[in-house]
């Protein structure tokens, strides 16, 4: 027996958009994009999670593998890989011989701090947040403060001008 709504326009909902939702998943799908496929609104995709415990599932499934994946590959440029390749001869369109050999890729900077950044940010986050406060923990004012005065406070808190 299906379920009833209480009110309003019926479901469009069918058992097969788990599947096809997990699927879409997989390959990267957003829920936007979700909503495209299955030409409805995101709010009805919201509905649908809320509504059909199976298919917000299959969407958890399919995203936690399309993200392990990527993260799996990131984290090999950030750290460099290597892999088997075949290299072939020709002669006059021909193969002629074929050899194994291993291709190895240097670890990737751009990867290796975008990886650091987003699992450690406190670590490697991009602006340094420093304490200038008073020994007292008191932050001072130094709006009305001469250059000079800038420099003793900064001095007194073991800053040296030569180091900012």
């Amino acid at each position: 027996m299906a379920d009833k709504n209480k009110g309003g326009r019926p479901s469009c909902y069918k058992k097969e958009y788990t599947e096809q939702a997990y699927n879409y998943c997989l390959l990267g799908a957003t829920d936007k994009d979700l909503a495209a496929f299955f030409n409805v609104s995101e709010q009805t995709i919201n509905s649908w999670k809320e509504k059909q415990p199976e298919f917000l599932e299959s969407l958890k499934r399919g995203k936690e593998i399309a993200d392990s994946i990527v993260a799996q590959k990131l984290y090999h440029r950030a750290i460099g890989y290597e892999h088997p390749e075949i290299i072939t001869a020709s002669y006059q369109g021909q193969i002629t011989d074929t050899m194994t050999v291993t291709k190895h890729y240097a670890p990737d900077p751009t990867a290796a701090i975008f990886w650091l950044k987003n699992r450690q940010p406190d670590k490697w986050r991009d602006k340094q947040e420093i304490d200038l406060g008073n020994k007292d923990g008191k932050p001072f004012e130094v709006s009305n403060l001469t250059d000079a005065e800038i420099e003793k406070k900064l001095a007194e808190l073991g800053y040296r001008k030569d180091k900012i």
